[in-house]
């Protein structure tokens, strides 16, 4: 067994059972378990249907699950009331969606202030933060740009930016490559990978593209709602060495 850090992420025999209004069940997962390192770079893979944007669903807390247990950052978040869910997701996680999922009609920069200002900061200093991780993903010379005067990498890169500024200690990507080019796809991923490894924060990502896999610390394949493999990348965990 792997000597480990601190864990941001447990599950113990995770299910999510669907209700189809006939009455019958979709089983999704059947009793994942799987555990994931405080500053790791992992990827779920697995082929359609094995559960995968249904497991990032519910260790962001988008969705319930049906019987097992979730540990995020020490909380039993499966025990957390609805308000209480809330309040941690927003505290603890941020997630980048495949369609970039950024407001039209705001710019790159108001789109990575909103999240500081829900949370109560102010104005200007949710301004100067924002501009630091557009800076952090090299695109504040495009901050005042709308969405569709942004390729679709750059969109992406601002998203990444959104999700900093929840100052999270866990990112979820779903797909994050699924809607860009190959090049640019690759470019995103070294992106994520720097961020978990220079910031500390743990981010996972549901992929098909085993390009991006490789270049993460973990890999967890799924089938049918079970984790059927978990593999190291043993240059990254190589590299990672060579850092401390």
């Amino acid at each position: 067994m792997r000597n480990r850090k601190e864990s941001a992420v447990v599950t113990k025999d995770l299910v999510k059972n669907f209700e189809l209004p006939d009455g019958n069940s979709v089983h999704v997962l059947t009793g994942l378990n799987l555990e994931i390192d405080q500053g790791e770079f992992v990827a779920v893979m697995g082929p359609s249907g094995s559960g995968k944007s249904t497991l990032v669903n519910i260790l962001s807390s988008l969705e319930s699950l049906t019987a097992g247990e979730v540990n995020i950052d020490g909380v039993h978040i499966n025990k957390l009331k609805t308000s209480e869910l809330l309040n941690f997701r927003r505290s603890h996680s941020a997630i980048i969606f495949q369609s970039f999922a950024l407001i039209d009609y705001l710019t790159a920069l108001e789109n990575v202030k909103l999240p500081l200002i829900v949370r109560g900061v102010s104005h200007s200093d949710a301004e100067t933060k924002a501009l630091q991780y557009l800076e952090a993903v090299d695109l504040y010379s495009r901050k005042d740009h709308l969405p569709e005067e942004l390729s679709g990498g750059e969109q992406q890169r601002v998203a990444i930016a959104r999700a900093l500024a929840h100052e999270p200690n866990i990112i979820y990507a779903d797909e994050p490559t699924g809607n860009l080019d190959a090049v640019t796809g690759m470019k995103i991923i070294q992106l994520l990978k720097d961020i978990s490894h220079n910031m500390d924060i743990t981010v996972i990502i549901c992929t098909h593209d085993h390009r991006a896999a490789r270049e993460t610390d973990r890999v967890y394949i799924l089938q049918e709602g079970k984790v059927i493999e978990e593999k190291s990348n043993e240059i990254r965990e190589r590299t990672s060495k060579k850092r401390k």
